[in-house]
């Protein structure tokens, strides 16, 4: 029988394929070098979500040292590189260098796309982990990556500060009594703790991005701002407990480098069981090892924004802001949404797009003495005068 026109030619199962492990796969797929083609690595992240695998997404034409600081602070099990430019040889191998200066030599490499088959011995003798050609079952590269999982082990080999780090937030939000935090590990809380919240499609990773730039740059300037952080928390399925991460996709790591620290992490719901943990986690991993001008002393959570209720994340933050686009509805609508009632803060994004003014004319009428700011996240028009009143 011929399929309907547009329809894929095989439709993947959505199973739970995971469940049965120590622990969810963290799996950062990435695009190296000067390949522009996504559309193979989002049907790999889809069969991977769908199979109940965490899948991190950064997005392309990463380097191999912007690959190696993310799976290093998501603390990943392995990184799926997906190949296309004819590079690999030289890629794949300084993939596994940087890993090892970032202080996650450890983390395996899984490597697929175009790869000749004369040049994968060549690969596997420089320390690629798998090799994938082009006609692999999608099943396939999900079982390689579930079988990377092992119990994790308090202590990161090598003992890097952002790695263990990364590793100390893993525990807490297993919160699991089989595999404690270490009790060594230093708990305070950073000076500033900003929830960024609203509804899905408002830009509140572009803005979050273009906030922890702007800090950065400043940070250049005057290193008694310390460091920043980023939590975002992403939606798990409720159908295979997989989830999409992809809030990375809108960081320039490629520039920004080691200046902040992001994590994604997954829920159900507003589950924020471990982000007093987390947060505090974050507030102290670089005491004792430098000074406060190193210590990341601002810290951003960016919530998963799927409704109007959500307002548990104002009971873990100092200040909350609230991100809305334009056509959101009238006055009436506003008012009666919960999530409102906790800002202490609005931010109008897309403020070039039809319909701005009556939005701020809107919130105005129900803001109060709370601040109302317009920005286009997108092109960096009112970051500034953002994280100057969030000062």
């Amino acid at each position: 029988m011929a399929q309907p026109l547009g329809a894929a030619t095989t439709e993947f199962e959505k199973a739970d394929r995971c469940g049965h492990l120590n622990h969810r796969p963290r799996v950062l797929l990435g695009k190296m070098g000067l390949d522009g083609h996504d559309r193979g690595v989002k049907v790999i992240a889809r069969a991977m979500r769908d199979s109940g695998v965490h899948v991190i997404y950064s997005g392309l034409w990463q380097t191999p040292r912007s690959l190696a600081i993310s799976a290093r602070d998501e603390d990943v099990d392995v990184i799926a590189a997906s190949m296309m430019s004819n590079s690999h040889l030289t890629l794949g191998p300084n993939l596994l260098k940087a890993l090892r200066e970032v202080g996650r030599g450890d983390i395996p490499v899984h490597m697929g796309g175009i790869l000749p088959q004369e040049d994968l011995p060549v690969l596997m003798e420089a320390g690629i982990a798998r090799c994938f050609t082009t006609g692999v079952g999608l099943l396939d590269i999900v079982h390689a990556a579930a079988q990377t999982v092992a119990p994790y082990h308090p202590h990161v080999p090598g003992g890097h500060p952002v790695a263990q780090l990364a590793r100390d937030i893993s525990l807490a939000h297993l919160a699991r009594t089989d595999a404690p935090v270490r009790p060594e590990a230093v708990r305070r809380r950073p000076r500033r703790v900003i929830g960024v919240t609203g509804s899905p499609g408002a830009g509140k990773s572009t803005l979050v991005a273009q906030l922890v730039a702007e800090h950065a740059r400043r940070a250049e300037v005057d290193p008694t701002l310390g460091r920043c952080a980023v939590v975002a928390f992403d939606p798990m399925s409720p159908i295979t407990g997989g989830a999409l991460l992809g809030d990375r996709l809108r960081v320039d790591f490629n520039r920004l480098g080691e200046a902040a620290y992001y994590r994604s992490l997954a829920i159900r719901g507003e589950d924020y069981h471990a982000l007093e943990e987390v947060t505090e986690l974050i507030g102290g991993a670089w005491e004792g090892r430098g000074g406060p001008e190193v210590a990341y002393d601002t810290l951003f959570i960016e919530t998963v924004g799927a409704g109007q209720n959500e307002t548990r994340i104002a009971d873990h933050v100092d200040k909350t802001i609230v991100v809305l686009t334009p056509g959101m509805g009238d006055a009436v609508q506003m008012d009666k949404a919960g999530i409102l009632e906790i800002a202490d803060l609005f931010v109008c994004n897309k403020a070039d797009h039809p319909g701005e003014n009556e939005l701020v004319r809107d919130l105005k009428d129900i803001a109060g003495r709370r601040p109302i700011l317009e920005t286009v996240a997108t092109h960096g028009k009112g970051i500034p005068e953002l994280l100057d009143a969030l000062a």
